[in-house]
């Protein structure tokens, strides 16, 4: 196991490394304004096709630390992917006034919950767009890299009953930290709650009792940020979520990488698992297939596989329909849910608690490397 100055060194690293050019992307997404309280204090970009289906999908996308939105859809070709596909993408954006490395603060307490917070900020901008874009409210999907990830895993478990599907890239499970000291100990392979406790914590994050959103698990073999024991950390927790045999696992191999698929009683994918072979900390891309997506950039790494495009396939969001143009009116499918509120109370500053011995010492260097506000 590393040593922890070894990941707050890893960390720092990240922070310096540029990050990929947007210029093309920001030209693409539209700035979501006006969507609630935003407790969270969070931005917000967007992205609908010109041709876009009625009662459209929504995918949520989470970036990671040291990104930013437009950067993250062009190197992971999400609004290039609804441009074929007719759904839209909405991308909620860290500010560095909240986290100086803009990571999402997902092993804060009061940005880990159900009703306030950064969660409800991501809730608030899905009730604006479903409201203003006529969006499908059974068709909600969220997905993350790293932090993003992680917050992926919090939007997950604290609003359940929003999304059909959610997928977490080289992330953390939900519930494995409560603040900076103890997400990096879980980054680097610490061993955290048990696997009980760890779905506890999602059957106590809300009210919610199923069904439960399907999960996708994406994570490189060699990612030395987020040790691989966090992948089959998600894993696990949300096997005893679904309720489905760990053993009963059916395998393939799909783009040369390890596919695991487990399935409910009525034969449905509730859980997927790619282990993507030799790679890093990133989101795994194929810029050089028959269908390339995506840019390489900084955690954005060539693999021969399209995460992107392969999620898109697991939530079905490619119609047999042709897209077509909106109508004024839209009918929808069902009503929206009751958690698509987007009242809420503004941040309040939260003071750290005070800290001595190591715990001080943790906190100061992180603090000088720019991960923890």
């Amino acid at each position: 196991m590393r040593p922890l100055s070894s990941t707050i060194a890893r960390l720092a690293t990240l922070r310096a490394q540029p990050r990929p050019g947007n210029s093309a992307a920001a030209g693409r997404l539209r700035a979501l304004r006006d969507f609630g309280s935003n407790p969270g204090a969070l931005g917000a970009w967007f992205y609908v096709p010109e041709g876009v289906r009625e009662n459209a999908p929504l995918v949520v996308v989470l970036h990671g630390c040291t990104q930013d939105a437009a950067g993250y859809d062009l190197a992971s070709g999400w609004s290039q992917l609804a441009d074929e596909q007719g759904f839209i993408v909405l991308f909620p954006e860290q500010r560095r006034a909240n986290n100086t490395n803009l990571c999402f603060n997902w092993f804060e307490p009061a940005d880990s919950r159900r009703g306030g917070g950064e969660p409800l900020s991501i809730v608030q901008m899905i009730g604006a767009i479903v409201d203003r874009e006529g969006v499908d409210p059974s068709r909600i999907y969220v997905n993350g890299l790293s932090a993003g990830g992680a917050m992926a895993s919090v939007m997950l478990a604290t609003y359940p009953e929003l999304f059909a599907g959610g997928a977490i890239i080289a992330g953390l499970p939900f519930g494995a930290a409560a603040g900076v000291p103890q997400a990096l100990e879980r980054m680097r392979g610490t061993p955290g709650p048990s696997e009980a406790a760890l779905a506890a914590a999602i059957r106590g994050a809300s009210p919610h009792v199923g069904p439960w959103p399907t999960i996708s698990i994406w994570h490189g073999t060699a990612d030395h940020v987020v040790a691989l024991a966090n992948a089959d950390a998600i894993l696990k927790q949300w096997q005893a979520i679904h309720g489905v045999l760990p053993d009963l696992e059916r395998f393939e191999t799909v783009d040369g990488h390890p596919h695991r698929t487990w399935h409910d009683a009525k034969g449905r994918v509730v859980i997927e698992d790619y282990r993507i072979t030799g790679m890093g900390h990133g989101t795994p891309l194929d810029t050089k297939g028959a269908a390339p997506c995506g840019r390489i950039g900084p955690h954005m790494l060539e693999a021969g596989i399209s995460s992107t495009r392969r999620l898109a396939d697991f939530w079905a969001l490619r119609d047999a329909a042709a897209p077509r143009k909106r109508q004024a009116s839209r009918p929808r499918p069902q009503p929206i849910p009751a958690a698509l509120d987007r009242r809420g109370p503004a941040r309040a500053a939260t003071p750290s608690p005070a800290a001595g011995g190591v715990g001080k010492v943790i906190e100061d260097a992180l603090r000088a490397a720019g991960l923890m506000r």
